[in-house]
């Protein structure tokens, strides 16, 4: 098995490099044609899927994996819209984003071009199976898809109406590879196919971005976890704070741009956090607080250091009160995961300060956490977010999965001319 995922890494590079010669034109229209076969075999794709939730909760799979497992029709309907969005985005492809002539005449240009082949590694999530296909193809990448066992069903469903549409295109089936072997030694191998596979971005829990990490030869974009902050500024909107609280917190909470720490400035603390605990308790929501926080919620658990570090996942959030912004910051330096930090405020010089001392991939002023996404952002769909330095930072989108590389053109210039006297 382990030779055949380099004969199918090889394949994938392949036919990647008949991609990268098609026109902006002809990649949209396959994008358009991969969204309408996937609307075309809807109900294969939700049968696929049922027999994977059936399987993963008589596994005893959380429910926070259930959810991002599940398919209805109106998530099937948002994926094959994700991948028409993305055809509607400018080309990164062959687009110069600097040009200059040097002083000795010859004009250097950076231009825009796929990285090639991008191993995609990820569980439960099959929207990934359609959304890392559309933003690969139409960057003109071969992608390797590596999902986990228990959407194995509903990935083989997705990746086999999108190759009906790669095939109809004349492209080879090879340039979207969805690997049936799932046996740690081939993903290992997989990771370490340094002459083929260009980058390796994993997506799901933090065990399995270590993983890929740590026996990765291939570089790899990493987003460990996403442990997103609240801050309540003395000079907040509560209505508008509690507005962001409660979406942040409660409309998808198994997701990595959920609020999982709420800060709040003690000059609002007193008429803030009453109110906060009774709407988030509507919603299901456990609390767990610091003493200040407690003092003004009497029945909230105390939280511990490891609580201000969780990713809870969950209906769970820490609760902190802090002195003033500077604190605040100091706390999210410490506890935070540098995905996603939001100020509530109305004033702009605390915006500033916050936004400017935070090195986070997203930082947000007076809106709401779960708008940490690549769709949302206008990126179309979304790969990834990244949370290392790499050439991308936060979410990723298509033009994430190109690089630059310099075009020279000259009039025969040289950097070191014969002199008349060199023989």
């Amino acid at each position: 098995m382990i030779a055949d995922i380099t004969s199918q890494a090889l394949a994938c590079r392949d036919g990647a490099q008949a991609l990268a010669q098609m026109d902006t034109e002809a990649r949209r229209a396959l994008l358009h044609a991969m969204a309408a076969r996937l609307d075309a075999r809807g109900e294969a794709i939700l049968a696929a899927n049922a027999r994977d939730l059936e399987a993963a909760a008589a596994r005893g799979i959380g429910a926070a994996m259930l959810d991002r497992l599940r398919l209805d029709d109106a998530r099937l309907a948002g994926i094959a819209e994700a991948v028409r969005h993305v055809a509607t985005l400018p080309d990164p492809v062959g687009q110069v984003t600097r040009e200059e002539v040097r002083p000795n005449g010859i004009r250097v240009r950076r231009v825009r071009v796929p990285l090639g082949v991008v191993a995609m590694i990820y569980e439960a999530r099959p929207n990934v199976t359609a959304d890392a296909a559309a933003l690969c193809l139409y960057a003109g990448n071969g992608v390797i898809l590596r999902g986990g066992s228990e959407a194995i069903h509903s990935n083989t469903a997705i990746a086999a109406a999108l190759k009906e549409a790669i095939a109809a295109a004349g492209l080879p089936e090879a340039v979207l590879t969805l690997v049936a072997d799932l046996s740690r030694d081939t993903m290992v191998r997989l990771l370490q196919l340094t002459d083929i596979v260009d980058l390796a971005i994993p997506r799901g829990g933090e065990g399995l971005i270590r993983f890929v990490a740590e026996h990765a030869r291939v570089p790899v974009i990493k987003h460990y976890k996403g442990v997103c902050h609240l801050y309540v500024d003395a000079a907040a909107d509560l209505d508008l704070a509690l507005d962001l609280l409660i979406d942040g917190k409660t409309s998808r909470p198994g997701v990595c741009n959920a609020l999982e720490t709420l800060l709040v400035h003690r000059d609002v603390a007193d008429a803030f956090l009453p109110r906060a605990a009774a709407a988030l308790r509507a919603r299901g929501v456990e609390l767990r607080g610091d003493a200040a926080s407690r003092a003004r919620v009497p029945d909230m658990a105390e939280a511990s250091e490891d609580d201000y570090a969780a990713e809870f996942l969950d209906l769970v959030l820490a609760v902190r009160v802090v002195d003033d912004l500077e604190q605040a910051i100091a706390h999210i330096r410490r506890f935070g995961s540098d995905h996603t930090e939001v100020i509530a405020t109305g004033d702009e010089a605390a915006a500033r300060r916050f936004t400017a001392a935070l090195r986070s991939a997203v930082v947000m002023v007076n809106a709401s956490s779960r708008f940490s996404d690549g769709g949302e952002l206008g990126l179309g769909a979304e790969i990834g977010i990244s949370t290392t330095r790499l050439h991308a930072y936060g979410p990723m989108g298509a033009e994430s999965l190109t690089i630059e590389r310099f075009v020279v053109e000259g009039e025969g210039q040289v950097r070191h001319p014969l002199r008349a006297t060199d023989s």
